[in-house]
């Protein structure tokens, strides 16, 4: 039976290229395409993959938050994260999140099927190409208290701090959620006053720096 794989990035060229690849591959199966996190979500629940190759910095839900959501929905989901960020918050964050594997976009193909064929096996993939001081960092030196975004806000006020930071107004993001304009006042106040800044702008440059969003 093949592996069924859905392909996320907010790019269709990287799309279009990881499938071409993907399919030469005879024990896999590219079974969609996503172009976000939100649609991520809605296409796992429609198209029931094996494996998610996930981009970590994407529009409107970024893919920690998604692949934090995925997981929690689907255990047995194996996610494997494809990202130009070797920083480690990133790589971190996405662990946490639950993903099985991280690699850089600028992986030989052939490392991306290796990574699918280990998660699918139970087992954890860590690109090569992420500094191994990194990882390492990650796995002795984790900080006993964390004070990231992940940390300080709960699921829905970090998507709130998304959508707020990529220019929506409290009534789209009401709507984007389906959720009252009043609920969004209240999660503004709360992420302005657990943070400590108190302007959009300033919400916005935290939000990039913490890799909620990207410019």
């Amino acid at each position: 039976m093949k592996i069924r794989i859905l392909l996320v990035d907010d790019h269709k060229i990287v799309r279009d290229g990881l499938r071409k690849l993907l399919e030469k591959e005879q024990a896999l199966l590219v079974a969609g395409e996503a172009e976000d996190g939100r649609s991520a979500i809605k296409a796992v629940r429609e198209l029931r993959p094996d494996v998610v190759i996930m981009d970590v910095a994407m529009p409107d839900l970024n893919g920690i938050e998604a692949t934090r959501q995925l997981v929690a929905d689907r255990p047995d989901l194996k996610i494997v994260a494809l990202s130009t960020h070797s920083e480690r918050k990133f790589v971190t964050e996405m662990l946490k999140a639950g993903a099985a594997a991280y690699l850089l976009k600028d992986c030989a193909f052939e490392e991306l099927v290796t990574a699918i064929q280990t998660v699918v096996k139970g087992k954890i993939y860590l690109s090569p190409g992420i500094a191994g001081v990194v990882i390492e960092n990650y796995v002795r030196n984790a900080p006993s208290v964390d004070k990231s975004v992940f940390s300080l806000l709960s699921d829905r006020e970090r998507e709130v701090l998304q959508l707020m930071s990529e220019g929506k107004t409290t009534k789209e993001i009401a709507a984007h959620l389906n959720v009252s304009i009043k609920t969004v006042e209240t999660h503004r106040t709360n992420i302005m006053t657990k943070l400590d800044i108190h302007s959009i702008a300033e919400l916005t440059k935290y939000a990039i720096r913490e890799g909620l969003t990207s410019l």
